[in-house]
C-alpha cells in the first residue's frame, strides 16, 4: 500500500495509485445543497486534500473518480472557471507579505481573464477577475481559499499586522456578496474562525460546517475508515511492535484518535500521525514534531490562564467558535489548533468541557509547555524529569524531595504577574509531564494542590501549601482523610507535607511520614 504521506493533491493521488479514503458522497452533497462554506480543521488535518478534490471534481476530470462515490451520483461532469487561492507559501511576520501574495494571486489571474487598469484596489481587481471569468467561460466561478487565516496567525503578537491582515482580507473578501450572481461555489478552509465581524461581515450566506454533525468526517480517518481501507497495514504494523492486532488498533486510538468536531459524533483519527505510523511501523508522534505551537504558548503566558482550568473551564458555543477573544481566554484558540478537543456538553446551559484529544497531543504540549513553565536552570541535565521518575519508582521519596526543592531553588525566576498562578501553574506542567511515566492524579479546591502518585509498589500523598507549613499540610492530609482508601493496600505509603514560600520563591519546608 502507499500511503500519501505530505501529497495534497487529489489527481497526483488518483494518478499513481496512493491510498484514498473517500470523502466524494461528502463532496457531493456539500456541491448540491448550497453555495458558499467554510470548514476549520487542524493542520494537517485533510484540508487541502479535500480543496484538491473539489477542484477537480469542479475541472470536471471524470476519470479521476472511476471507483468512488460521486462516480455513481454524478451525471454532468462540467468544467467550470476556477480560483484557487492558497495561502500556505508564504510566511506572514512582515508588513506587505500579505498584499504581495494577493497581488501575485491576482495578476496570474489577469493574465487568463484579462485586467482593466481602472480596478486599483485588491478587492476591485479581484471582482472584475471573477466577473470576467464568468462572461469569458459562460459558467459561474468556483472560487478555494486554503489556509484563509495564516496571515493572521502568523501575526499573533503583532497588533498592528493584525489589523492590517484583518482589513486587506475583509476587503478582499467582500468581493464574494458583490459578484454573487458570477459564483457557482465557494470554499474556505483554516485552522481558526476568526469572526464574521472582523474578516466576513459581509458573507452573511458562508455557511460554516465546522461543526455540523453531517459534516464531522469531512477531513481525517474515522474508526470505521481505519478498518476498511487500512488493516492490512495495521496488521504489518502490529507484526513490526510484536503486538496482535487488536493490540495495534487499541494503541493507534489511544495516540491518534479523540478529536470531536461536535459531541456525540465519531472521534476522528489525526491522518497525518496515522498514516506516518502505518507507513514507517514505528510509533511516534508525526504531528506535534512538525509544528512548535509557540503562537498558543505566547496567548497562555500572555493572558495569565491557569493551566488546570484547560480542561475544566465550562465555555458556551459562542465563545468557544471564535478566537477574536483570544486576549482574554486562549482556549478557544487551542480548540481550533486541535490541541483540545469537545469532552462534554451541557444542553441546559449550552457549555462545552475541552481535553485533549489523545496522548500524541496531550504529552507533546505538556513537554512543549515545560521550558516555558518551570524555573530556568542552570544544569538541565541534574532537573530531568527522568531523574524524579526513577526516584518515585524506587520508592527513595527524599531524593524526590530535595530534587523538586533545587528544582525550585537553582531556578532563575523572570516571573511575571501573580506568582502565586506561575507556582501553580509550574506544578500543573511538572506533575502532567511526571504523570506519562508515573500514575499522578491531581486535585485543585479553593487554592489547594492535593497530588497523588502511584507505582505498583509505592503511594505518594502529597500535600502543597503556600506561605504557611509543612506540619500544616500534613495535618490537613490527616484530617481529610486522604490516606484512608488505601489502608487495605499493601504498597509502602508516603505522606508529604510542602509548604511554598512566596518571599523566597522555593519550598521552603517540607516533611515526609510513613
Amino acid at each position: 500500500m502507499k500511503y500519501p504521506i505530505g501529497i495534497q493533491n487529489f489527481e497526483k493521488i488518483r494518478r499513481e495509485g496512493y491510498a484514498y479514503v473517500d470523502k466524494t458522497a461528502l463532496m457531493y452533497k456539500l456541491v448540491s445543497e448550497g453555495n458558499y462554506y467554510f470548514l476549520s480543521r487542524p493542520r494537517r488535518f485533510g484540508k487541502s486534500l479535500f480543496l484538491s478534490t473539489l477542484e477537480a471534481y469542479f475541472e470536471g476530470q471524470k476519470e479521476l473518480f472511476e471507483g468512488l462515490a460521486v462516480s455513481e451520483l454524478e451525471k454532468d461532469w462540467v468544467h467550470y472557471p476556477i480560483l484557487h487561492l492558497d495561502l500556505n507559501t508564504d510566511r506572514y511576520d512582515t508588513e506587505g507579505t500579505l498584499f504581495s501574495r494577493l497581488d501575485l494571486f491576482l495578476k496570474n489571474r489577469e493574465k487568463e481573464y484579462g485586467k482593466d487598469d481602472n480596478e486599483r484596489t485588491l478587492g476591485q481587481r479581484f471582482e472584475g477577475v471573477i466577473r470576467r471569468a464568468f462572461e469569458k467561460t459562460g459558467l459561474r466561478v468556483v472560487i478555494l481559499v486554503d489556509e484563509y487565516d495564516k496571515p493572521m496567525l502568523q501575526a499573533i503578537g503583532n497588533d498592528t499586522l493584525q489589523t492590517e491582515y484583518r482589513n486587506t482580507l475583509k476587503a478582499f473578501y467582500g468581493a464574494f456578496k458583490s459578484c454573487d450572481r458570477y459564483i457557482r461555489f465557494a470554499f474556505l478552509t483554516g485552522v481558526t474562525k476568526f469572526g464574521k465581524v472582523s474578516v466576513f461581515s459581509d458573507l452573511n450566506s458562508l455557511e460554516d460546517i465546522s461543526p455540523l454533525p453531517q459534516y464531522c468526517t469531512i477531513c481525517g480517518i474515522s474508526e470505521e475508515e481505519l478498518h476498511r481501507d487500512f488493516d492490512s497495514g495495521v496488521q504489518l504494523l502490529a507484526e513490526a511492535n510484536s503486538m496482535t492486532k487488536e493490540e495495534c488498533y487499541e494503541r493507534l486510538k489511544l495516540d491518534f484518535d479523540g478529536y470531536h468536531f461536535t459531541m456525540d459524533s465519531p472521534g476522528m483519527y489525526n491522518p497525518f500521525s496515522l498514516l506516518n505510523t502505518l507507513k514507517n511501523r514505528v510509533f511516534r508522534d508525526y504531528w506535534f514534531e512538525t509544528g512548535t505551537p509557540s503562537f498558543l504558548v505566547y496567548q497562555l503566558k500572555k493572558t495569565g490562564y491557569p493551566l488546570e482550568s484547560m480542561t475544566t473551564e465550562e465555555l458556551s458555543t459562542d465563545t468557544l467558535n471564535s478566537i477574536d477573544i483570544m486576549d482574554e481566554n486562549p482556549l478557544p484558540l487551542l480548540y481550533q489548533s486541535g490541541y483540545l478537543t469537545l469532552k462534554s456538553y451541557d444542553r441546559e446551559f449550552d457549555e462545552y468541557k475541552l481535553g485533549f484529544p489523545n496522548r500524541e497531543v496531550e504529552q507533546g504540549f505538556i513537554k512543549y509547555l515545560y521550558p516555558f513553565y518551570t524555573p530556568k536552570v542552570m544544569d538541565k541535565g541534574a532537573f530531568a524529569i527522568s531523574n524524579f521518575v526513577k526516584a518515585v519508582r524506587k520508592g527513595d521519596a527524599e531524593d524526590f524531595m530535595r530534587r523538586l526543592e533545587n528544582f525550585f531553588a537553582n531556578g532563575d525566576y523572570q516571573v511575571m504577574g501573580n506568582l502565586e498562578l506561575y507556582f501553580q501553574n509550574t506544578l500543573y506542567v511538572f506533575f502532567r509531564l511526571l504523570g506519562f511515566y508515573v500514575e499522578v492524579e491531581r486535585h485543585t479546591t479553593d487554592g489547594r494542590m492535593d497530588i497523588l502518585m502511584q507505582t505498583p509498589q509505592f503511594i505518594y500523598i502529597l500535600e502543597l501549601k503556600l506561605d504557611k507549613s509543612a506540619e500544616e499540610a500534613l495535618a490537613q492530609i490527616e484530617a481529610k482523610g486522604y490516606a484512608q482508601p488505601f489502608a487495605d493496600d499493601d504498597r509502602h505509603l508516603f505522606k508529604i507535607g510542602i509548604n511554598f514560600s512566596t518571599d523566597t520563591r522555593r519550598f521552603d519546608d517540607w516533611k515526609i511520614v510513613e
